[in-house]
């Protein structure tokens, strides 16, 4: 049945276009304006107003909006866009892709494409693999809004729930690899192997440090190779990829890095190979499986200087390819060059354990256009639900699924050979490799996928089987079946014993702190899991008025589908007609996006916003070479800019040059001219975002797009603040050439205290050509992988579908709206109170707004950090601190919040206001001010002695706070400076804390 535009559509969708491998996007990008969306016959189309979803997702009712418009002195909605938007770019009444589906509609028809994906028992291996996640942490985790609605921690007194959980991930990868210290996760094994790879140019000494060449072990995984081999052109690097035992010259790497175990399966002893490599001066990374050593020596104990894998087997289902948590460990002489997060333990104001973010001032390891990592952000929520994993289980549980797990393999193994199979792998864990004629590999496929199971193709004489904590008995009598179809094995009783080498046996102890060791009950993981929730404050609590972070709700429909096994049990390397459900879920986001947008192509490879960014800039260049004009690599990057944006640049090759700023925020268009004029025949590049990153839209950004092109560059626009554009304006249609889009922002894909994140970036056409390839696809794309898996995140994507399925193109173009109107309606009622910083010419901002609490320090001494910390005690989080502006609170209410919650939120930094001005009054000192002494928590309202110049009632119950539904923060004020001086990443051994905190 087709979904009827209505008659205003000039447009409409179709969900059955051949897709392309090479992007991830539709063949013909360009034809988005003809094709018809078809919806299963079992879907009804309704029409009834009262269950539009888009009434439940943005939260002022038709009432709250008309009040809000009449306190911005505007009659309409129309008239207050209109004093936003520069009229040069504003084109509302264009998203045609037909009426909204209620939720039932919705569930309904991805139900009905999530059944054409095939669920097979993949035994394809290669760092992916079946795991059972345990239903009580599906629930409690996965499927919980305290869990997944949270923000990165950077307020850490409200997010000690989320920062436990992370640092017993920490530990977990620590105890596992053998190294000192491990972040807070990466976005997958492949990235995390490009990161490590940069570790090492930068750890690498003597004679090692000035050599330009890394080797990458040929029994690495295919996709971590390719990987490689985009990160390190760019940066002149050279791989050398080959058998390490004959073709590896350690004096002329700076790094090396090995899969134990390897791809194939092999299990080597590395030691001297890594003995070498230090003689050098270089570094060893090694690619490893968790789960693997709870049996083997670890890398720590081999040698290894980092470790690095994924954590997917640790409950964390496939997903066609993600979310799933990398892990980079490494000793301590490594761990300030550690990239992305690294959760620390500290001190609060009264002495007690606190843990925060550790070394925040260089949180990203971004140092602009030295950079060598752009990484900023973690898979949060992939990680907790690994740490609990591993909680849950506890040492003795993890040795033992590995032991099942090996058990099985050396069974499987041991009847293969009994039918006369070669096996090429002698020492392994839970993959093996058997080599056979080709003709006969292909009928051994056959018969497995008829058997319900994938093997896989290492190559066209080799299948490649790799068993996992789902596999069965019957699981190993279907592979047998498949090879030699109605024969029973004949087994060797002591197969088992002659597959782990024993030199590499692990001896060393893991996960001996008593958090592994004491809630393996349901009853007590579940009541450890709820006490770390109740410790933090997430968007299921309250608003979090986050500018450029776009909190917005997360609803429950929208998140239902990531756990359905259709979507959930897919590897990322079946065969295409096994995943035919997420080819059209893909192809049809990729045109609503484009639609959306206004460009040509999607490529929805990249899992984070700067991966999104860096792929985009690759595009960009290889763009240039294509033409001849591989000279061009200046990269113009306004001074408010993000900060991935020049580490993405330097990433890729090339050089930023800075973009002066005027006293309103907006780019300088005369620098920009005369820089762009300066640069013409090497200009590659602007980036610039939009919105700009101090809330306003930019009157003049075609002129921007104009005179870049006119000197041959190209426009890369931050797709960051889209919330502001989704139906108004179109970026590929004002001149952008290439934006990535935050899909955990402007569509709907939840935080998780800091991950995931989904950055697809869309292009116009003629830059399509260059969207990133993968190993796995049929690609001609010049530019390699960015990411681990084809389609990066895969399983999240359903998330942003689903949102705008059942938003249409009105519910999205007035979502939009509101967020302006809402962001308004604060700058109006806070301006008098907090200056607005910067405003467009008619008074207007955007969706969000800087406000301006810098002068207060000179009258008062307050800082942004007693602002911030002082909202806690109301009962928020609080706004952007110092970015982008030093000293400013940045504020972004998004649409899905209600006229109520603003006026709350109004009220409490009013309220504040008052309390600064009792400190002006001289009434007291702002060391005697509730705002000095904030958060307050039950200690402070229990205390037996209260000596402070105001009461309990108003440090503790501030006016406008919730008393009945009050959020405690669990810890005081946290001690930043100590936690960097006395850096502590691990569970905190009781005796070992408590004599560091005493000193």
């Amino acid at each position: 049945m087709n979904l009827t535009p209505s008659t205003s559509d000039q447009t409409t969708l179709e969900q059955d276009q051949p897709q392309d491998q090479t992007t991830g996007a539709m063949n013909d990008a360009s034809a988005n304006d003809s094709n018809t969306l078809e919806v299963p016959a079992t879907v009804s189309i309704a029409h009834d107003t009262s269950e539009a979803f888009a009434r439940r997702h943005i939260g002022p009712s038709a009432a709250d909006a008309a009040a809000m418009l009449k306190i911005l002195g505007v009659s309409s909605i129309s008239e207050l866009i209109a004093q936003t938007v520069p009229d040069t770019i504003l084109a509302p009444g264009q998203l045609t892709f037909g009426p909204a589906l209620t939720e039932p509609e919705t569930l309904a028809y991805m139900r009905s494409v999530a059944a054409k994906n095939k669920v097979l028992t993949s035994l394809i291996g290669q760092g992916y693999y079946g795991t059972l996640t345990p239903a009580v942490i599906q629930r409690n985790i996965l499927e919980n809004p305290a869990w997944y609605t949270a923000y990165t921690p950077y307020q850490p007194e409200i997010s000690q729930g989320r920062l436990e959980a992370i640092i017993n991930f920490q530990t977990m990868v620590a105890d596992l690899t053998g190294l000192d210290i491990a972040n807070a996760s990466l976005l997958d094994e492949a990235t995390a192997a490009a990161e490590a790879m940069a570790m090492a140019k930068r750890g690498a000494k003597s004679a090692a440090a000035k050599s330009s060449v890394f080797f990458v072990d040929q029994d690495c995984h295919p996709q971590t190779i390719a990987l490689l081999e985009t990160r390190a052109k760019p940066f002149g690097w050279t791989l050398v990829i080959g058998d390490a035992a004959t073709e590896l010259q350690p004096e002329k790497v700076f790094g090396a890095i090995f899969q134990y175990p390897g791809t194939k399966g092999d299990i080597v002893d590395y030691r001297e190979t890594i003995a070498a490599l230090h003689a050098a001066g270089a570094v060893a990374v090694m690619a490893t499986d968790p789960l693997a050593l709870t049996l083997l020596a670890s890398p720590g104990d081999l040698g290894a200087d980092l470790a690095i894998g994924t954590t997917q087997r640790f409950g964390v289902p496939l997903g066609y390819g993600g979310p799933h948590a990398g892990f980079l460990a490494t000793k301590d002489e490594f761990k300030r060059n550690l990239p992305g997060r690294l959760v620390g333990v500290s001190i609060d104001s009264r002495g007690s354990k606190a843990y925060r973010l550790a070394l925040q001032t260089r949180e990203q390891h971004i140092r602009r256009e030295k950079a060598t990592s752009n990484i900023c952000t973690a898979q949060v929520l992939l990680a907790v639900m690994a740490g609990m994993y591993a909680v849950y289980h506890g040492p003795e549980g993890l040795k033992a699924i590995a032991n099942r797990i090996h058990t099985k393999t050396a069974k499987l193994a041991a009847g293969l050979d009994s039918f006369g199979y070669k096996i090429t792998t002698k020492l392994y864990f839970d993959t093996i490799t058997v080599t056979l004629p080709e003709a006969e590999a292909e009928a051994i496929h056959t018969r497995a996928v008829e058997g319900g199971i994938n093997l896989r193709r290492t190559s066209a004489k080799e299948i490649g089987i790799s068993l996992d904590e789902t596999s069965t008995e019957a699981t190993i009598k279907a592979v047998w079946e498949a090879f030699c179809p109605g024969k029973n094995p004949i087994f060797y009783s002591d197969a088992a014993e002659q597959s782990l080498p024993k030199p590499l046996l692990r001896t060393s102890a893991f996960l001996t702190h008593p958090i592994f060791n004491q809630y393996h009950s349901e009853t007590e993981i579940l009541r450890y899991m709820r006490r770390l929730a109740d410790r933090d404050l997430a968007l299921d609590r309250a608003m979090i008025p986050l500018g450029s972070c776009t909190m917005k709700l997360n609803a429950t429909t929208e998140m239902l589908p990531i756990s359905w096994p259709e979507f959930a049990n897919i590897h990322p390397f079946v065969p295409a007609d096994q995943a035919l459900g997420y080819a059209e879920m893909i192809a049809d986001l990729d045109k609503r996006l484009c639609q959306i947008t206004g460009y040509d192509a999607f490529s929805f490879q990249p899992n984070s916003g700067a991966q999104g960014e860096y792929a985009g800039l690759l595009a960009i260049g290889a763009y240039h070479a294509s033409r001849g004009e591989s000279q061009r690599k200046i990269c113009l990057i306004p001074a408010s800019a993000h900060g991935t944006n020049p580490a993405s640049a330097q990433m890729a090759a090339m050089e930023v040059v800075g973009v002066l700023c005027d006293d309103h925020g907006n780019v300088d268009v005369d620098d920009l001219r005369a820089k762009a004029e300066k640069y013409s025949d090497t200009l590659a590049a602007v980036m610039v975002t939009y919105p700009s990153t101090h809330g306003v839209f930019e009157e003049r950004i075609r002129e921007i797009c104009e005179i870049v092109h006119a000197h041959g560059g190209q426009v890369y626009l931050d797709g960051a603040n889209l919330n502001a554009q989704v139906g108004l304006v179109y970026p590929g249609k004002f001149g952008a050439d290439v934006s990535h889009l935050n899909l955990h922002k402007t569509f709907c894909i939840p935080h998780g205290g800091g991950g995931p994140g989904v950055g697809p970036i869309g292009v116009r056409a003629h830059l399509a050509p260059f969207l990133p390839g993968h190993p796995s696809l049929d690609s001609t794309s010049p530019v390699g992988p960015v990411s681990a898996a084809p389609y990066g995140s895969a399983s999240i994507l359903a998330i942003s579908w689903a949102y705008i399925l059942l938003m249409g193109g009105e519910g999205l173009t007035q979502a939009t709206e509101t967020a302006i109107l809402n962001a308004n309606y604060i700058a109006a009622r806070l301006d008098p109170h907090f200056p607005v910083l910067y405003k467009n010419e008619h008074g207007r901002v955007a969706h969000e707004c800087i406000l301006d609490p810098r002068p207060l320090k000179a009258t008062s001494g307050v800082s942004v950090d007693d602002l911030a910390k002082r909202l806690i005690d109301y009962g928020f989080h609080a706004p952007t601190m110092s970015f982008p502006v030093a000293g400013t609170l940045m504020v972004e209410p998004t649409e899905s919040e209600s006229k109520n919650e603003i006026d709350r939120f109004c009220d409490a930094m009013i309220a504040i206001r008052n309390e600064i001005r009792a400190v002006e009054e001289g009434q007291h000192s702002i060391t005697e001010s509730p705002l000095r002494f904030a958060p307050h928590t039950v200690f402070d309202l229990t205390d037996d002695v209260w000596d402070r110049v105001y009461t309990r009632s108003q440090g503790c119950f501030p006016p406008t706070s919730r008393r009945q539904d009050k959020y405690w923060p669990p810890v005081n004020r946290i001690d930043n400076a100590y936690g960097d001086r006395n850096l502590f990443c691990s569970c905190p051994p009781t005796a070992e804390y408590a004599e560091a905190i005493s000193e």
